[in-house]
């Protein structure tokens, strides 16, 4: 490991995990107490701030519900679901990269703008799996 001075720094065994973040040192029941509070505090971030996922959360309090009433079996109502959430799922991930990329540089860069396209590339996969899932389940 080394310091801000590019001297190397010995690294016991011990302090591996503590050395990655400062925040690392939770465990048990605090730790399970914080990521929710974390996840929480992400859902309400994409929700103010990314009107993708906004979008998307109102497609899924209209699906979910419909999901259920139109599977005629489980499986077809956890198939119907699951792929609707994936897309909140794939829209989280997208968001938190364009975050990453935007917080790195607001400068136009080649390699921030694939990093975007490829996010947005793999939320319109997760939206033709909903479309693939659904017209199976209900028309197949």
């Amino acid at each position: 490991m080394l310091t801000p001075s590019n001297k190397p720094v010995e690294q016991s065994q011990n302090s591996k995990h503590l050395a990655t973040s400062p925040f690392k040192g939770k465990t048990g029941i605090r730790r399970l107490i914080n990521a929710f509070g974390y996840s929480l505090e992400g859902f309400k971030a994409a929700f103010v701030h990314e009107d993708a996922f906004r979008q998307e959360v109102f497609l899924a309090i209209v699906l979910v519900p419909l999901a259920v009433y139109l599977g005629e079996s489980p499986v077809e109502q956890a198939l119907l679901i699951a792929s609707v959430l994936l897309v909140l799922i794939v829209e989280l991930l997208n968001s938190a990269i364009e975050a990453a990329v935007d917080h790195t540089s607001t400068e136009h860069h080649a390699l921030a703008k694939q990093a975007k396209d490829i996010g947005s590339a793999a939320v319109f996969i997760a939206l033709l799996i909903v479309a693939v899932v659904w017209g199976l389940v209900l028309f197949a």
